[in-house]
């Protein structure tokens, strides 16, 4: 005789958690597919997800809060062992492990040689671009977006005479 049924699929909320409402029905919120998804993602896709915020200055400039980061870049590591460190600039883009390699961040090892550290580029903030024209179409593709969004839903002056009228 079974009293209750036990899902062995569905895990526990706990205290720190919240059910979060679904609000697209074409997108999934499980934590497996998810993750699956991200650690078998390909390289277009990678790209975008290694996406490092601009500081205040670049985003004043450009109105772009983030961009996807390049070998060139210019950072600062903001969080994590080697936060506050000196500007450096990007010397490599490993996708593959989701890292960034940057010129001053570097450690020695057991053998006295020195390895660049791999940090991921959510703990960077970019302080100077690498511009070339892809990317100045990308900046004001981003902006103009932005700029569309902030205007949307609003009601101008002259429609709402025309509404009253």
């Amino acid at each position: 005789m079974v009293l209750f049924r036990v899902s062995l699929f569905r895990r526990p909320l706990w205290s720190d958690q919240q059910a979060i409402m679904k609000l697209n029905p074409f997108v999934t919120s499980s934590r497996r597919k998810n993750r699956k998804r991200h650690f078998n993602a390909p390289s277009h896709i990678r790209r975008k997800i290694m996406s490092s915020p601009l500081s205040k200055e670049l985003r004043q400039k450009y109105n772009v809060r983030s961009m996807p980061i390049r070998k060139d870049d210019e950072v600062q590591v903001v969080r994590g062992h080697y936060k506050g460190q000196q500007i450096g600039k990007v010397v490599q883009v490993y996708r593959k492990k989701y890292v960034i390699y940057i010129e001053r961040v570097q450690r020695e090892k057991a053998n006295g040689t020195t390895v660049h550290v791999g940090i991921h580029p959510s703990k960077v903030v970019i302080t100077r671009l690498k511009l070339d024209k892809d990317r100045k179409k990308i900046l004001e593709r981003k902006a103009k977006s932005r700029q569309d969004g902030k205007e949307k839903g609003k009601y101008k002056e002259e429609t709402i005479e025309k509404m009253q009228e």
